[in-house]
C-alpha cells in the first residue's frame, strides 16, 4: 500500500509538472525574453489592453478592437462603427514582429509612416500597406495582392504561402532610413526604398497618385486595418534601429 501512495504521488507530481509547463508556454506570448529586453525590444501590446492605440483622426473610446485570449481583436459583429487602430507613438527606423491570423476569406494590413491628419481621411491615403490576406479571399488572384506584398505595387519577392485560415502566421517589417524589407513567416517578401525616385515613379503611375501624402514619409504612424473581416495580432514587438 505504502509503495502505491508513494507511487500515486509521483505520478500526480509528473502532471502538476507537465500542466505548469503548459501553463507557462501559453504565457510566452506577448512577453518579452530578458535577451529581448537587453537588445531593446518593446511590446506594443501587452495581451491584456488596448493601451497606445487610438482609432485613427479620434481620441473617443471605441470596442471595435479588443483585447481577448491574449489576442488583439478587431470584431467584425461590432457595430459600432469601423476604425483603423494607430499607435500613439511614431516611428522611424525600426524593426517589428508580429503575428496575425485571419478567418476564411479575410482581408487585413499593416501600414507604415501613416501622416495622421483630420484632412487625410485614411491610413492607407497616406502609408504604404504590408498586405494581410486570407488564400480563399477573391484578391488572392492577384499576385501583387497576396499576405507579405506592398499592397498593389509588385508580387512577392520570395512566393511563400500563408497558413491556413484561423491559424497564427509570422512576420516582419524592417525600415531603416527608407529603405524596407518585409518578410512572411521568414521569408523575403518586399525590398523597397520609400526616399528613391524609382518609388515616387511607381507611386505616380499607380491609382495611390490620387492622394498628395501617399508613400512620401520615412517615419510616422504604425496602422492596423479594420476592413470588416476580423483579424487578430499577438506578439507585437518594435526595436529602435
Amino acid at each position: 500500500m505504502k509503495h502505491q501512495i508513494t507511487k500515486s504521488i509521483v505520478v500526480l507530481a509528473i502532471m502538476a509538472l507537465i500542466v505548469n509547463a503548459f501553463a507557462f508556454k501559453g504565457d510566452e506570448n506577448n512577453t518579452l525574453s530578458k535577451k529581448e529586453k537587453a537588445a531593446g525590444w518593446q511590446l506594443l501590446f501587452d495581451g491584456h489592453s488596448t493601451s497606445g492605440w487610438h482609432l485613427y483622426n479620434s481620441a473617443a473610446p471605441f470596442t471595435v478592437w479588443k483585447a481577448k485570449n491574449g489576442e488583439l481583436f478587431c470584431d467584425p459583429l461590432d457595430k459600432t462603427g469601423p476604425g483603423d487602430l494607430v499607435t500613439d507613438q511614431e516611428y522611424k527606423n525600426y524593426d517589428l514582429k508580429f503575428d496575425w491570423k485571419l478567418p476564411k476569406g479575410g482581408n487585413s494590413g499593416v501600414f507604415v509612416n501613416v501622416l495622421e491628419r483630420k484632412d487625410i481621411p485614411t491610413g492607407w491615403a497616406s502609408g504604404p500597406e504590408y498586405q494581410l490576406l486570407d488564400d480563399a479571399n477573391p484578391d488572392y488572384a492577384k499576385p501583387e495582392f497576396r499576405s507579405g506584398c506592398l499592397f498593389g505595387f509588385a508580387p512577392q519577392k520570395n512566393p511563400v504561402k500563408t497558413k491556413p485560415s484561423d491559424t497564427w502566421n509570422h512576420s516582419e517589417i524592417k525600415q531603416q532610413n527608407g529603405k524596407v524589407k518585409f518578410y512572411l513567416n521568414g521569408v523575403l517578401t518586399v525590398e523597397e526604398d520609400f526616399a528613391s525616385k524609382a518609388w515616387a515613379d511607381q507611386v505616380a503611375k499607380s491609382h495611390f497618385s490620387k492622394f498628395p501624402e501617399f508613400g512620401k514619409h520615412t517615419n510616422g504612424h504604425i496602422v492596423l486595418q479594420d476592413w470588416s473581416t476580423g483579424v487578430a495580432f499577438r506578439n507585437i514587438k518594435i526595436k529602435a534601429l
